[in-house]
C-alpha cells in the first residue's frame, strides 16, 4: 500500500510515520495532552503479535480516574509526561489474531482485562497480580512509556487477559466488568458472612456494585450513605442496598477535634439507622469507603464493631488523621484494595447466572455518547453528578 501520513484530525502538527506492510492498519484514537486538551488522531496498529487479539472496542464505560486525568492531567499522585489515550472500561470484536493464540475466532466478543503485569514477580506467583510492581495498566500514567487506553477505534491486546462472553452478557455489561471486579476483590478481602450488616460509603459506580456484592455474598443488612440524595434514593429504588443515609455536610473547619466530632456523630447516627432492633449492637460487621475521602475513613473506623473490618476501597486523600486507637482497642482489621486479580471469570459467571437482576450493569449507564469525536462532551458530562435536565448522571459510556 502506499506510504500514509498520520495526522492529527484536530490539525495540531503530529509527527509522520510511515508504513508500506500489506498489513498496516490506522485507527482513529482519543488523545489527551493537558488538562481537558482532547483531540482525535490517526495511530498506526501494528498486526496483532504473538500471543496478542486485535479487538475493535465496541463499549467504554468512563471512571473516576479518567475524569481527573481529563480534568487535571493527573489521577492523585500520578501525573501524566505524555500524550495519553484514555479508557480501561471496554469489551469488543475480536478482528485478528496472533500467532500462538488458541481459543479465539474471528467476531468473538470479548472483554478486556486493561491491567498486564510482568508474571514472574513474587506478587504475580502468588496470584496477586494486581500488586505486581511491573504491571502496565491501560490509562494510567504510572509507568512510562503510558499504557494506551481504549478509547480507539481498534488496540492489540494479550490474549491472556482478554474474557470470551456467554450470548447472555452484552458488550454494555463486560464493559462494565472492570468497577464490578473492584467490588468483587473489595467483599472478597473482607470476607463477608451470612448474616452481616455492612455499611458503604459512597453511592458511585463502585459503592453501588460494592454494596450489591456484599448483599450478593450474605449481609442481610446494607446500609448505603452519601451526600448526594438523588444517588441514595437510586441505590435503593434500584435493590443495591437495604438502607440509604443521606450524609449531611460538614462545616468547613481546620480543627482536628471538630472533625473528629463531626465523625464520630455521623458513625452513630448511621449505626442507630442500619442495626435498629438488634440487641446491644456494636457496629457494622464491616465498613467500605469507596470515596477516599477522611471523613469517610473517620466516620468508618468509629462505625466498625470490635473484630470487625474497614475496607479501603476509594483511593483520595493520600494523608489522613485517624483515630488509630479505636482501631487497636477494638482489634478493627483496616484493609486497603488496589483494583482486582482474578475476578473477571467469577464477574462473568455471575451475569450469566442470573444471580444478580436482568440488565444489572446496563442500567446503571444512566448516558451514552457514540463515537469519538463525542468523547470531550461524554468528559464534560461524566464531571457532575446532573445533567441539564436534571437527570442522575451515574455511568457514562461511549459506544465506538
Amino acid at each position: 500500500m502506499a506510504p500514509v501520513a498520520v495526522a492529527d484530525l484536530s490539525g495540531s502538527p503530529t509527527p509522520v510515520r510511515e508504513h508500506t506492510s500489506k498489513h498496516a492498519t490506522y485507527v482513529q484514537a482519543s488523545v489527551l495532552t493537558g488538562p481537558k486538551q482532547l483531540h482525535t488522531e490517526i495511530r498506526y496498529l501494528e498486526p496483532p503479535a504473538r500471543g496478542e487479539l486485535q479487538i475493535a472496542i465496541k463499549k467504554t464505560g468512563l471512571c473516576g480516574s479518567d475524569v481527573s486525568y481529563y480534568k487535571k492531567f493527573r489521577n492523585g499522585d500520578l501525573q501524566a509526561v505524555a500524550p495519553l489515550t484514555l479508557g480501561h472500561e471496554s469489551a469488543g470484536i475480536v478482528e485478528a489474531i496472533g500467532d500462538g493464540v488458541n481459543g479465539f475466532r474471528i467476531g468473538d466478543r470479548v472483554a478486556l482485562e486493561v491491567g498486564v503485569p510482568c508474571d514472574s514477580c513474587r506478587a504475580c506467583q502468588r496470584g496477586r497480580y494486581n500488586l505486581c510492581p511491573s504491571m502496565r495498566f491501560r490509562s494510567s500514567a504510572k509507568s512510562i512509556p503510558h499504557f494506551q487506553g481504549t478509547l480507539q477505534e481498534r488496540l492489540n491486546h494479550p490474549a491472556k487477559w482478554c474474557y470470551l462472553l456467554p450470548e447472555s452478557v452484552s458488550l454494555e455489561a463486560a464493559a462494565l466488568l472492570e468497577p464490578l471486579s473492584v467490588a468483587i476483590h473489595s467483599t472478597r478481602r473482607a470476607s463477608i458472612e451470612q448474616g452481616d450488616t455492612a455499611v458503604v460509603f459512597g453511592a458511585g459506580t463502585v459503592g453501588l456494585l460494592t454494596a450489591a456484592m456484599a448483599k450478593l455474598n450474605g449481609a442481610t443488612t446494607v446500609l448505603i450513605a452519601d451526600i448526594d440524595a438523588g444517588r441514595v434514593e437510586y441505590a435503593l429504588r434500584n435493590r443495591f442496598a437495604t438502607q440509604g443515609f443521606v450524609v449531611p455536610r460538614m462545616a468547613n473547619t481546620e480543627s482536628v477535634t471538630e472533625k473528629m466530632a463531626f465523625a464520630k456523630d455521623l458513625a452513630n447516627d448511621m449505626i442507630e439507622q442500619a442495626c435498629a432492633g438488634e440487641p446491644d449492637y456494636e457496629g457494622a460487621d464491616v465498613c467500605f469507603d469507596c470515596t477516599g475521602k477522611e471523613v469517610c475513613m473517620q466516620a468508618g473506623l468509629y462505625a466498625t464493631r470490635p473484630g470487625g473490618k474497614l475496607i479501603m476501597v476509594g483511593m483520595g486523600t493520600p494523608i489522613q488523621t485517624l483515630q488509630m486507637s479505636a482501631a487497636h482497642l477494638k482489634e478493627v482489621d483496616i484493609i486497603g484494595i488496589f483494583r482486582y486479580a482474578n475476578t473477571y471469570p467469577i464477574g462473568i459467571k455471575i451475569l450469566a447466572s442470573g444471580a444478580l437482576p436482568d440488565r444489572f450493569l446496563e442500567n446503571m449507564i444512566t448516558h451514552r455518547f457514540k463515537g469519538l469525536d463525542k468523547v470531550k462532551d461524554a468528559f464534560e458530562l461524566a464531571g457532575r453528578t446532573m445533567d441539564r435536565e436534571g437527570k442522575l448522571v451515574l455511568k457514562v459510556l461511549i459506544e465506538t
